[in-house]
């Protein structure tokens, strides 16, 4: 079936069904008017003078118009006023008016008609009744009137009535059809934007998760490269790179399991309601439609209460304790800044350290961190590799730059990176103040 056919099964009948019920009435009513006008032109063939044959063929092919009647209604009652003196067509004229009141023919149009098809008909009767029966004028003037109006208002009321039903339940149903259209539009819309924000968590989980563990990890594989170095020739040294090794690693799982506890813990009503603040129209969808992306909001959201510009200071001495030669410079005037600014801040400093411990061992690093109006800024920079190649073998998946993008991006900052002059590296970041 079609999706015309599935259509019209939901509204009613199938429109085959329907074509095939006008089809029949339609036959129905022309055959019994072609019978009926064959039948009045025996009497009309006798006044009139003509051979019956003629009469009975001329009423049979009247009668038969009124197949015509939903497709030229006006032509159907033209006929049925033409032979209206003829006395014939009954039920042609009736059925005639009352398709031409239900179609969508002007108003005017039908009232013309019907007051010529009145007058008609009055006329007929009239002259009718005054020939055949003695009696008083105004009873047949009467009478006259009656059966004009009998035969005339009662189809075309009829048929005013079902043209204005069928006009409202086709606008109705082109209403339901733009509502069904509109809804699915939305449907759709709503799942690219859950999809969109399921997107947007994956990524900022992937992110959390590289930029929590792999500092952490990159200390503590240089930490056991030192402690490989040193174990024979400075026991003390290996022990204190062993205790360093074990505090990352400690500090690494922490860290790790706030971030897992967060995510799995059932979040709190308020933490939902600002997650269906942040999907927007996606949560009118339904939970359904979000997929469980407003829990992945709200577990994000719970985790950005991380790091603060403070730890800075704690984060370079990490660097240091694992031998790389770290100076941070800070200037301005520090604040108490929004909770997504610091972490970012921190989250990139941290990252560019990380990379600086897998690609430049040995150089000299400055960190700068500058406190301005309405802005801060930092600045992670290493000069010339000046250890092995390689460092110590720390893979990089080629994350780290893309996800330090985002995060300033993100905040509507300025973020740029590249080698230097002098054959380092620099990454700079500038984030605005809210």
């Amino acid at each position: 079936m079609t999706s015309t056919g599935e259509e019209q099964g939901r509204a009613g009948p199938p429109l085959w069904w329907v074509r095939r019920r006008d089809v029949v009435v339609d036959g129905t009513l022309a055959a019994v008017s072609t019978a009926e006008c064959a039948w009045e032109g025996v009497r009309f063939a006798d006044e009139a003078g003509i051979p019956v044959a003629a009469g009975v063929l001329f009423g049979a092919v009247v009668g038969a118009t009124l197949l015509l009647r939903r497709r030229w209604p006006i032509a159907v009652v033209l006929v049925g006023i033409a032979v209206a003196p003829a006395e014939m067509g009954f039920l042609l004229s009736v059925a005639g008016m009352y398709s031409l009141a239900s179609s969508d023919v002007p108003r005017r149009i039908i009232a013309g008609l019907a007051s010529t098809s009145l007058v008609a008909t009055f006329v007929v009767m009239y002259l009718k009744t005054r020939g055949d029966v003695e009696a008083d004028p105004a009873l047949v003037v009467a009478l006259s009137g009656f059966v004009a109006v009998a035969l005339t208002v009662p189809p075309m009321l009829l048929g005013l009535y079902i043209g204005a039903r069928r006009r409202l339940m086709e606008s109705l149903q082109e209403r339901a059809d733009s509502l069904e259209r509109e809804l699915s539009l939305l449907a759709d819309r709503a799942e690219e934007r859950a999809e969109w924000a399921r997107t947007e968590e994956r990524t900022r989980i992937a992110r959390e998760m590289h930029d929590v563990v792999a500092h952490r990890v990159s200390l503590m594989v240089v930490h056991a490269a030192a402690l490989e170095a040193v174990v024979t020739k400075d026991p003390a040294r290996a022990a204190k790179n062993a205790a360093l090794v074990g505090d990352m690693g400690r500090q690494a799982l922490t860290e790790l399991r706030e971030m897992l506890g967060v995510l799995r813990a059932a979040p709190s009503k308020p933490a939902v309601a600002a997650a269906a603040a942040v999907a927007g129209p996606v949560a009118v969808a339904g939970p359904v439609a979000l997929g469980g992306g407003a829990a992945v909001v709200a577990a994000v959201a719970a985790v950005d209460d991380g790091p603060s510009l403070r730890e800075l200071e704690a984060l370079v001495g990490q660097s240091r304790a694992a031998g790389m030669a770290v100076e941070m410079v800070v200037q301005g005037e520090g604040a108490a800044y929004a909770a997504e600014v610091e972490q970012t801040a921190y989250r990139v400093v941290q990252e560019a350290l990380t990379n600086c411990h897998k690609h430049a061992p040995g150089a000299r690093v400055v960190v700068r961190l500058a406190h301005r109006e309405g802005e801060v800024a930092m600045q992670v920079e290493n000069g010339p590799c000046e250890g092995p190649g390689d460092g110590v073998g720390l893979p990089s998946g080629g994350n780290g730059l893309v996800g330090m993008r985002e995060r300033v991006v993100g905040l509507g900052g300025v973020f740029v990176s590249g080698p230097t002059d002098a054959g380092g590296f620099r990454v700079s970041a500038v984030l605005p103040l809210p």
